[in-house]
């Protein structure tokens, strides 16, 4: 089997002040693609990225669209300067709209403007405060099941994220999520800890963002994929354009299936993962899932250089 390369896209958490304004300022390509974001929201995206604080970026419906926009820059940049193409492709969460634009699947434009939508779905689907997001350490899946089963009592909570091994995400209402976490403390599992999130992601409590977001992509033009793309729902590559709209409304109430995704991509021939967009988060990720894999990751002209190298 031929050794084959996957691009990887990160997803909310990832930004950061400051991303992308070196390759916007450097390559015409990445400043374009800031450009066409400001002119497909109305309003300067390009200016938070590059000049806005922490607090304004944290904002889903900005971190959504920003960390879109950020990774398409690079890519853009990938594709120019390297020539090097990907065999597969995948996003966490968010990052798979951008695995999705590079795919041709989606117009960039679209998809920028359906991730804003998207974050303000999600931020809206759950009052603040009503919903809260816990990492669980060193616990199997179907450990994790049962106490989020036991910690339910009438309410949401379930796993949101399975992101490498032993390391699992749980969302869901803020009292069931701190019961599974004394209950996942009580057996053992001492590293059990709140995120700071604006909103329960990837649980039952996010089916009114889903639904006004199937409403949104009805109107979005979905183009043949030149590469398929691993959904987040089924870990399973998708080339079949008439399933994305459904995969990716499904997504926003189903668990990130992360680590089977890497592992499925592996399956198929992957050796060689490289993270495209803001920070190292998937790259640390890939590390745990599959030691063997090559990893690269490209943000800046640092790491542009380290894969051109």
């Amino acid at each position: 089997m031929t050794a084959k390369t996957a691009f990887i896209f990160p997803g909310q958490g990832s930004q950061y002040p400051g991303m992308g304004k070196e390759l916007a300022d450097n390559f015409q390509v990445a400043r374009h693609v800031f450009e066409e974001a400001d002119d497909a929201l109305g309003l300067k995206l390009s200016a938070v990225c590059h000049a806005g604080s922490e607090e304004e970026l944290k904002l889903t419906a900005t971190t959504q669209p920003a960390i879109l926009t950020a990774s398409i820059a690079v890519l853009r940049v990938v594709e120019q300067e390297s020539g090097l193409r990907a065999d597969y492709l995948a996003g966490h969460s968010l990052g798979e709209y951008s695995a999705l634009v590079c795919s041709g699947a989606l117009a960039f434009a679209d998809a920028v403007r359906t991730v804003r939508a998207r974050g303000t779905f999600m931020q809206e689907a759950v009052p603040v405060g009503t919903g809260a997001m816990a990492a669980v350490l060193g616990v199997e899946r179907e450990a994790l099941e049962d106490i989020c089963r036991e910690a339910a009592q009438g309410e949401v909570v379930s796993p949101a994220n399975f992101n490498s091994p032993g390391q699992i995400v749980i969302a869901g209402h803020t009292t069931a999520v701190n019961r599974a976490i004394e209950i996942a403390k009580s057996r053992g599992f001492r590293k059990a800890m709140p995120l700071p999130v604006s909103a329960p992601f990837h649980c039952a409590l996010m089916k009114p963002a889903a639904d006004r977001l199937a409403l949104v992509l009805d109107s979005v033009t979905v183009h043949d994929m030149n590469l398929p793309v691993t959904a987040n729902a089924d870990a399973a590559p998708n080339a079949d354009k008439g399933r994305v709209r459904p995969l990716l409304v499904t997504q926003v109430c189903a668990p990130v299936l992360w680590e089977q995704s890497v592992a499925a991509m592996v399956e198929l021939g992957v050796t060689r993962f490289v993270e495209i967009g803001p920070g190292k988060v998937l790259s640390g990720l890939v590390k745990r899932i599959a030691k063997e894999t090559g990893i690269a990751n490209v943000e800046d002209i640092a790491g542009l250089k380290a894969l051109l190298g």
